[in-house]
């Protein structure tokens, strides 16, 4: 009875010891199959230029408002809202008949200012031949001098009422001073405008082509520009880039071609200004838009594809294999952008580590991997 007891004992140990050991052999298989293969690379090392980002507005070249002059009931318009128009372009008429009577009026006295010139003029050189034989007084013909320099006056005088009259009259013609789009009309035909009181605005005529973008600067940041120019006495790049953040318009490139002469003590910056070809007119005064520009350059840059990076509430981080295959999670200070994929690592990551590159949702911190090297 005690053999038969103890035969089942020593099975029934057997059995046990038989399934734990399967067990420990399946987790360590399980173990073993659990370690993924992960993407990883190392960064890219290459020569970069530095941009930085500011904001920016648009503004015509040439902005000018055509306003009315005289008083008046506007008896044509002679364009469309919106419209181009180039430089001489009538835009509007102003009831002239006024002015064109007071031009009338000026050449009348004109006439008859140079007619009582010519009177004098005769009547003097009379009484002068008549002085030689003493045939006059000597005041006689002082007096007879004397009318014909009143007589010179008064035809200047109504020379330059007649070009006053005339001046005035023009500004019943009112023309585009400049080439451009015209904005809404200030005054419809058969609307009366009091322009002899004060100018009235009558529409503004935009030239779009050249077109500004005019964007500030930090103070420091122009030092910094400064020290690293070459040129000490012209700090501007030679090109900054505009970007319209649209897919139908490309990034631009523009011309810096003023920096204010002073810093704004309310902001702490200057204002530049860049110029660029605007030929259609495609772009418009007033749009906002992004001024990259460029301020050094880096020689040996760490760059790593965008894509391999995510954001927390700290910034942007990424995860390090190091030479155990162990992952790290790890903030970066990053820079910009190069060529839309790639981005600028400033700190964080020297060039001979290992990052995973994509999958960074199938990883975490202190994770075992199978490195796949990309």
């Amino acid at each position: 009875m005690k053999a038969i007891k103890f035969i089942s004992l020593t099975i029934t140990t057997l059995v046990v010891a038989a399934f734990f050991s399967c067990d420990s052999k399946s987790k360590g298989k399980q173990s073993t199959a659990s370690v993924p293969k992960i993407d990883v690379a190392k960064p890219y090392v290459m020569p970069i230029v530095l941009h930085k980002d500011y904001p920016g507005y648009l503004q015509a070249n040439n902005i000018i408002n055509v306003v009315g002059r005289v008083s008046g009931y506007v008896t044509k318009q002679n364009f469309s809202s919106g419209q181009y128009v180039n430089a001489g372009d009538l835009l509007y008429i102003i009831d002239p008949l006024v002015y064109e009577n007071e031009v009338n009026q000026a050449k009348a006295n004109l006439k008859s200012a140079e007619a009582s010139l010519d009177y004098y003029e005769n009547n003097y050189n009379r009484m002068l031949e008549a002085s030689k034989s003493d045939a006059i007084s000597q005041i006689d013909l002082i007096q007879a001098e004397t009318n014909v320099r009143t007589a010179q006056a008064s035809v200047d005088n109504a020379k330059a009422a007649l070009k006053t009259a005339e001046k005035t009259l023009s500004y019943c013609y009112i023309k585009a001073p400049i080439s451009g789009n015209v904005s809404t009309s200030g005054a419809s035909e058969g609307e009366y405008v009091n322009g002899s009181a004060s100018p009235v605005l009558l529409t503004t005529i935009y030239n779009n082509n050249p077109m500004f973008a005019y964007f500030n600067i930090e103070d420091n940041q122009y030092l910094t520009m400064k020290v690293s120019s070459k040129n000490w006495d012209s700090p501007l790049p030679q090109k900054v880039y505009i970007n319209m953040q649209e897919a139908m318009f490309p990034m631009i490139e523009a011309t810096p071609n003023y920096i204010s002469p002073y810093v704004n003590l309310k902001t702490g910056t200057l204002m530049l200004r860049a110029v660029f070809d605007n030929e259609n007119s495609d772009l418009k005064s007033g749009m906002y838009c992004t001024v990259s520009l460029p301020y050094g350059e880096n020689d040996a840059a760490i760059l790593i594809p965008d894509a391999s990076t995510g954001t927390d509430q700290l910034g942007r981080y990424i995860y390090v294999v190091d030479n155990n295959n162990i992952v790290s999670y790890r903030h970066i200070k990053t820079g910009e952008i190069i060529n839309d994929t790639l981005i600028h690592v400033i700190s964080g990551l020297s060039p001979d580590e290992r990052f995973v590159t994509k999958a960074l949702l199938k990883v975490r911190a202190g994770m075992k991997v199978e490195p796949i090297n990309q």
